[in-house]
Parts: C-alpha cells; sequence; structure tokens
C-alpha cells in the first residue's frame, strides 16, 4: 500500500532488497491489508494507528480504541483519500441522483444504515461549502482528485465529485466505519 518516503531507509540493517519500500502498481496496490509486507522493526503506520498487534507476541483479540490520530489518518492517508473520491465517483455514476439520495447510498455503503435527518442535514451543508470552495478554487478540486493511482472519471465534473469525496471522506470519519461493535 501507500507508505510515507524513506520509511525504512533507517531500519536498514541486514537487506539491501529491504533498505527502500516498493510500493506495488495496479491491481496489487488495492489487495487486502493481509498481504501487506511487513517489517517487524516497522509496520506500516496505519496499521499501527488502526491498533494492528505488535508482531513479537500473540494477540488473542484486537484492541478497539478510537482516537484523534485515526481521525487524521482517514483524512489525510492517500488510500483513503482516493478510496473516498473513487467511491464518490461511482455514486455519481450510478444514474441522476440528488445528493440526498447519493448521500443515503453512501451512508449505507459506509456505515451499515441510512442516516438520521440530523446527518443528512449536517452533510448536506458540508457538501454546500465544500461545493462552493471548489468553484472558487478548481485548482483545489483537481489536486484533491488526483491524490492516489487510480485516474479520475474525467468525465465527471470535477467541483461535484471533489465536494462529494469531501463528504465521502466524512463519513469515512463516522466511529461506525472503522469499529466493530
Amino acid at each position: 500500500p501507500y507508505q510515507p518516503d524513506g520509511l525504512w531507509a533507517e531500519k536498514n540493517e541486514f537487506s539491501g532488497y529491504l533498505r527502500i519500500y516498493q510500493q506495488d502498481t495496479g491491481e496489487n496496490l488495492y489487495r487486502k491489508s493481509m498481504y501487506t509486507f511487513i517489517r517487524r522493526t516497522s509496520p506500516p503506520p496505519a496499521m499501527l494507528t488502526f491498533d494492528a498487534p505488535a508482531r513479537d507476541v500473540c494477540t488473542v483479540k484486537r484492541e478497539k480504541t478510537n482516537t484523534p490520530l485515526q481521525a487524521l489518518v482517514l483524512l489525510n492517508d492517500p488510500q483513503f483519500i482516493e478510496a473516498a473520491r473513487v467511491l464518490a465517483e461511482k455514486v455519481q455514476s450510478t444514474g441522476r441522483m440528488n445528493f440526498e439520495d447519493q448521500c443515503r447510498l453512501l451512508f449505507r455503503r459506509l456505515c451499515g444504515r441510512l442516516p438520521n435527518t440530523n446527518e443528512l442535514d449536517l452533510l448536506k451543508e458540508q457538501y454546500q461549502f465544500s461545493q462552493s470552495r471548489y468553484k472558487q478554487n478548481p485548482a483545489a478540486a483537481r489536486e484533491l482528485l488526483r491524490v492516489g493511482a487510480h485516474p479520475f472519471n474525467d468525465k465527471l465534473d470535477e467541483v461535484e465529485t471533489a465536494a462529494l469525496a469531501t463528504v465521502t471522506s466524512t463519513i469515512m470519519n463516522f466511529d461506525e466505519f472503522y469499529m466493530k461493535r
């Protein structure tokens, strides 16, 4: 998966092969995290943030935490930004739906339930704010849409997609998205 530059540089003790982290490409970039190569001395930072157990001891049950650092990863890590954008593109490509229907579909896919009225109103407010922001600054919308290796669907409107991707990212920050209860 995506990793910070120089992730393994300081941990180069034994192998020249493992000195530089090599990110996968194509479909391999999107494999399950079960297939992630993990160095015992330098596991992927996002996995640590989401309570992946250490490799030096046996863990029967993972801890359940909800920390501000997890929210920062969900908002800023390229894999989550890209996932939000691609999901926003898919929802837009399903047909002519208004924002509320799109938001309900996103919420259902990500959280397993429909949003209540208050949540829907807040997400609509965020969508409108993001939409006006990206209309004023189309370069910011293009920058958001270019994150990650998956190509952007040029048939879609950049401003609308960036605004919907921002809302999708917000839904991905609901603890119901990333915590099993």
